[in-house]
């Protein structure tokens, strides 16, 4: 089965820091934000780290 995690404010500070310490454990990250290109950006700055992660709004 897949882990996933849903973390909320993911593009700054302990949102972004718990989904990538998350990610680097093997889950799959949703992240959120209040704009979807912020989501997008966070997703992008996880995958180039080797996070599979989807940014949601």
């Amino acid at each position: 089965m897949e882990k996933v995690a849903l973390i909320t404010g993911a593009n700054k500070g302990l949102g972004f820091e718990t989904a990538y310490q998350l990610g680097i454990k093997g889950y799959t990250i949703i992240v959120t934000a209040r704009t979807q290109q912020k989501s997008n950006e966070t997703a992008e700055k996880l995958i180039s780290k080797g996070i599979k992660a989807l940014g949601m709004q």
